[in-house]
């Protein structure tokens, strides 16, 4: 048997936030008898559930779900760390018969899973604090640009590549380059994420803009009525400060100003559909630049497990499901 036949397969559900991964990841591993791997960078910590959007607890015992709060919010969690267990989970899953879904928005979380990372280049929690804490200073004097134009002057191929408002590749880009003494596309294109041990179908959830803008509007209104503001103070009360990575994610940084008396719930929640959105079109960027990702529409979820079916029952591992449906 060939290497390429040896290779186990993996369904992966991405898409941008509130496209209806959730949903989809569920159903398919009904079908397919599946389980869950989490992909979303935000849903490992505990004690962050209305923010994050995680599953249900009903949603997460109608199949398995794996990497969903198994960090605490002062955690170094990273991408490094997440491949090392998402392969894990899925090694496990597959001993089990079983068949692996990863699904999240975190396209960084998903390549470290599927293609490894860039070796020797571990992250500075100084700098990247230091970094960040720049970024931060920088929006609120109004220049969102600040570091990417530094990216710009230090490594151009990286800069044309990654958002002006992407602060978290930017920032990872300026590590490497510290870290390294060269540019991040230089070391990345060295590293070329050859390490592909699995068989892949990945899937891109499609959904019209004006359709995708209505779904994060009514998410963000639900996250407010739900209690978000008490479950930052439940954070704040817990020992979580602002200076936390997870703590200055979409939705907890826009209501710790109502947490302390210097903004109101209407003024964070029209914040958050504005950055919500602005998130997305990054997610939607990432995904454009998957090679294999196939666009698929959610509801029509015949259509999607047909996909998955002749996937699953392709015995060519290199064949592209593209050819077969």
């Amino acid at each position: 048997m060939s290497p390429a036949r040896t290779k186990r397969p993996v369904v992966v559900v991405t898409g941008p936030t509130a496209s209806g991964k959730t949903a989809l990841a569920i159903e398919l591993a009904r079908r397919f008898d599946g389980e869950v791997v989490n992909a979303d960078s935000m849903q490992v910590y505990r004690f962050m559930d209305i923010g994050t959007a995680k599953p249900t607890l009903e949603e997460r015992s109608a199949v398995p779900h794996h990497l969903i709060d198994v960090a605490d919010p002062d955690e170094n969690y990273s991408a490094g760390r997440f491949a090392k267990e998402a392969r894990a989970a899925i090694s496990e899953i597959h001993g089990r018969g079983r068949l692996p879904i990863l699904a999240g928005g975190t396209g960084l979380y998903i390549r470290a899973a599927l293609h490894g990372l860039v070796d020797g280049v571990p992250a500075e929690p100084a700098l990247r604090e230091r970094l960040e804490n720049e970024q931060q200073q920088a929006e609120r004097e109004g220049d969102r640009q600040r570091l990417h134009r530094r990216l710009e002057a230090l490594d151009p191929e990286a800069a044309k590549r990654i958002h002006p408002h992407d602060a978290r590749r930017i920032t990872r880009a300026l590590e490497i380059v510290a870290g390294t003494g060269q540019p991040a596309s230089r070391v990345r294109g060295e590293h070329g994420f050859e390490d592909s041990p699995y068989r892949t179908l990945h899937l891109a959830l499609d959904v019209e803009r004006s359709a995708l803008y209505a779904r994060i509007d009514a998410r963000c209104q639900k996250m407010i009525e739900s209690g978000l503001l008490q479950e930052l103070r439940d954070l704040q009360e817990a020992g979580y400060g602002p200076e936390l990575r997870p703590m200055k994610a979409i939705g907890y940084r826009h209501v710790l100003p109502v947490a302390r008396g210097e903004d109101t719930l209407a003024s964070a929640l029209e914040a958050m559909r504005r950055d919500t959105r602005q998130f997305a079109r990054r997610q939607l960027t990432w995904i454009r630049k998957v090679p294999d990702a196939i666009w698929v529409d959610p509801s029509d979820i015949e259509a999607i497990a047909a996909r998955v079916e002749a996937f699953l029952a392709a015995e060519d591992s290199d064949q592209s499901v593209a050819s077969t449906v």
